[in-house]
């Protein structure tokens, strides 16, 4: 018992009476408890400030400041709150140990001391407020398992919902495009030939009857027949867009929930731009986003989930658009590189107003979030830690400032985890 007791921190006496403190001192010290004294309120608050007892033993009646002043400021401030607190009284009055038992006190002893009693109610209370710790982080590690599984359900639910509703976006693309892009070169063999026709008949019949001539005066058919392979082409050039659009679409919502697949991250990167395309466009006053590219060349495949692992970039580079909306000339740089043998890096920074040290401290909470009301869910990055470090055994960190801009550095080993420290491969680009 005395070992789960003395692990428990100290016993603070507060009493201006010297007897009183050397017969409460002795009988604790003998019950293997580690004690401090104060004279009074004013000094115990003091000492309360530098280091907190496990229970303070408070004398009611003392000179400066008394008992139940010092147990009021103790009992308003979220950090002495929680301290347990036996008042030490000769009063015998009711009113005056209800009113000990209001400002918060747990119990009360009475003067002169007994010293058995004054060990047991020690001892209870000690082991009662042990019990109450180890069942708040009991409580508090339950709320944050909680918080990780309802982060995953909502992960799941959206992978799975984003990818049918991507793919079969995709789909129906496809089938239209193709219809497009597969009927567009014989359409410039037709407008060849009918343009042909149309210069022999100009050539052999150079006096048409009035209705054709009419026709001729009125309608440029001239330029009509230079400018309709021009307008073919660009249908050519836009099916092409659209056509690239389907397969990033397709690439961003893969379907891999149950293993790991090889992946080029710089094909999900890209996959990710295409998407978030329209929003990187100028848009009334704000100008056009610059995105750019430091690939590195040396970057291999890595082992990994891809849908997933775009599921983090689309998060991120959202979240950069979003922070640069009142940036006059806007800029994000996308950079991958090895760091060794085993890790790539991919680091996505914006020139934004940058982050405080609360927002960077809490950034990664579920349901925390930034935006206004209705604009964000506070789960984006949340998940987006999930998938990097417990789905990928991977890193991710903030790097920013205010008026600095923000750097999210992402740390992914390529086939296998390495049996390094996990900080030495963020450390070793910071």
């Amino acid at each position: 018992m005395k070992a789960s007791i003395q692990s428990s921190g100290f016993v603070l006496i507060v009493d201006d009476t010297p007897t009183n403190i050397s017969v409460l001192a002795q009988a604790l010290r003998q019950a293997g408890l580690a004690i401090r004294i104060a004279n009074d309120g004013v000094a115990a608050l003091k000492q309360i400030n530098q280091e907190q007892p496990a229970l303070i033993l408070l004398d009611v009646q003392m000179p400066v400041m008394d008992g139940f002043e010092t147990c009021r400021r103790l009992k308003a401030s979220e950090t002495t709150s929680h301290i347990p607190i036996i008042f030490m009284t000769a009063l015998s009055d009711k009113a005056s140990r209800v009113k000990g038992l209001s400002l918060g006190a747990v119990d009360y002893i009475a003067k002169p001391f007994e010293q058995d009693e004054v060990l047991a109610r020690v001892k209870v209370h000690l082991q009662l407020k042990q019990l109450t710790d180890q069942l708040e982080q009991r409580v508090e590690e339950r709320t944050r398992e909680l918080q990780n599984a309802q982060v995953q359900l909502v992960q799941q639910e959206k992978l799975a919902t984003l990818g049918q509703l991507i793919a079969g976006i995709a789909h129906e693309i496809n089938n239209p495009m193709a219809c497009i892009a597969n009927n567009i070169e014989p359409a410039h063999e037709y407008i060849r030939d009918l343009a042909d026709l149309l210069r022999l008949y100009q050539q052999h019949y150079s006096d048409p009857v009035s209705e054709i001539r009419d026709l001729l005066e009125n309608r440029d058919i001239d330029f009509a027949l230079k400018d309709l392979p021009k307008l073919l082409d660009s249908m050519q050039l836009s099916t092409e867009r659209i056509k690239k659009i389907s397969i990033s679409l397709r690439n961003f919502s893969r379907m891999d929930a149950d293993t790991k697949v090889l992946t080029d991250i710089h094909e999900g990167l890209d996959s990710t731009l295409v998407i978030l395309g329209h929003r990187t466009k100028s848009l009334g006053e704000r100008p056009e986003i610059s995105v750019m590219k430091v690939y590195g060349g040396d970057i291999p495949e890595i082992l990994c989930f891809p849908s997933a692992i775009n599921q983090v970039f689309m998060n991120i580079l959202a979240n950069a658009i979003d922070a640069l909306e009142n940036v006059d000339a806007p800029v994000i740089t996308i950079t991958t590189k090895c760091i060794n043998s085993d890790h790539v890096a991919i680091e996505i920074a914006d020139n934004g107003p940058g982050l405080t040290e609360i927002v960077k401290q809490r950034l990664f909470d579920p349901l925390f979030t930034t935006k206004p009301v209705g604009k964000g869910t506070g789960l984006g990055l949340s998940i987006s830690r999930q998938i990097i470090v417990e789905k990928h055994q991977g890193q991710i960190e903030c790097f920013s400032d205010p008026g600095k801009g923000c750097k999210f550095l992402l740390v992914l080993p390529t086939r296998t985890v390495s049996t390094e420290p996990r900080m030495s491969t963020t450390a070793a680009l910071v």
